[in-house]
């Protein structure tokens, strides 16, 4: 697109990068925007489906517009600010929360070359931004100045260290594996993978235990039942939200469901094949010349996750405190980091050994 307002428009380079970087974030926002508000409806419609309720119905045709009604009167309320509580911060923290959700996507990649950053270590960036998601509520934890959202915020802040440390090593199995931090390449690297035509690392056998680990710190890195601990409402009100109202409010929610959405692609990207068809032939066996486009693979996946994501929320009960740590700490952990010598050992008897 540089190119384009260069050549096209006759923009300096660097006026012509700025403004196609401008554009290529707008292309991502806006409809992860829209997929959000569409995306807490179809979540609050598949909780009422599974427990024999109708659900949204009403605002729209079939309550498509039950999200944007919500938005509307959270804008429309007035925002208070305890009068014991940092401003600022109070302030600051529900924005840290809803800008470390989008900063993400700018490595993802859609499809081939489809990618606002094609960095070489889009991995780490990916580890790196989304970590910064737990200031956020450590900050609304604290500058509330009342105690139930102080205990969700020591709740956050122990939680996702807890299982960052397993999504860590997890990454560094798919990194071992790969030989990349690339994002484009690590979905590359599982092109036919399962006998020359399954696409994705989930048919490798070293690698699907990973898949699984991945997935269930997925639901608790972004709090998410059955490890919705900072938001128990029978033992913290509404956690570190519950001194929050209006657009702030408004805010965690945005930032909480594109953080899903972002962790559903993550699981789609580094093990499902991303953007690749599950299997590597025409998709249309009798019009082998119609190609699908690897962006609505990459979707129907990560409305396969979230779909996994709904239905864990509407059927699996909270764990209890101890049990969440116990998890992270004493089996995620080991299980992950056995499972990076196993995958380096097995690299090291086959490549290596080749090579040599």
């Amino acid at each position: 697109m540089t190119a384009f307002f260069q050549s096209t428009v006759g923009m300096p380079f660097g006026w012509a990068w700025f403004t196609s970087t401008i554009i290529g974030i707008l292309v991502i926002a806006l409809p992860l925007m829209l997929a959000v508000a569409m995306i807490i409806y179809a979540d609050r419609k598949i909780w009422a489906a599974m427990a024999l309720r109708r659900g949204p119905n009403v605002v729209g045709p079939f309550g498509l517009l039950q999200s944007f009604a919500d938005g509307l009167k959270v804008f429309l309320q007035e925002t208070i600010v305890p009068t014991a509580a940092n401003k600022g911060l109070f302030l600051l923290a529900p924005i840290i929360t809803f800008t470390v959700a989008l900063i993400v996507w700018a490595v993802v990649p859609f499809q081939v070359g489809v990618v606002l950053a094609n960095i070489n270590v889009g991995l780490l960036y990916v580890l790196a931004a989304s970590s910064l998601g737990v200031y956020g509520i450590i900050l609304a934890g604290w500058s509330s100045n009342s105690k139930y959202p102080f205990f969700s915020a020591i709740r956050a802040a122990a939680q996702m260290v807890s299982y960052e440390v397993a999504i860590g090593f997890v990454l560094i199995s798919i990194v071992l594996w790969t030989g990349s931090f690339n994002l484009t390449a690590i979905v590359e690297a599982q092109r036919g993978v399962g006998f020359g035509v399954i696409n994705g690392f989930i048919v490798n056998p070293l690698l699907f235990p990973m898949a699984i680990v991945f997935f269930i710190s997925s639901l608790a890195e972004t709090q998410r039942a059955p490890f919705d601990l900072t938001e128990a409402e029978s033992e913290l009100v509404a956690g570190y939200q519950t001194e929050y109202s209006s657009m702030s409010f408004a805010l965690y929610w945005l930032g909480e469901y594109a953080n899903v959405i972002l962790m559903c692609t993550l699981n789609a990207t580094l093990f499902w094949g991303g953007y690749l068809a599950p299997l590597d032939i025409p998709f249309l066996f009798f019009f082998p010349n119609i190609v699908v486009p690897g962006i609505l693979w990459l979707f129907a996946k990560i409305l396969f996750f979230f779909f996994l994501f709904s239905w864990v929320k509407a059927t699996v009960p909270r764990y209890r405190y101890d049990q969440l740590m116990r998890l992270g700490w004493k089996v995620f952990l080991p299980l992950s980091l056995f499972w990076v010598f196993l995958v380096s050992g097995f690299l090291m008897l086959t490549r290596v050994g080749v090579s040599s």
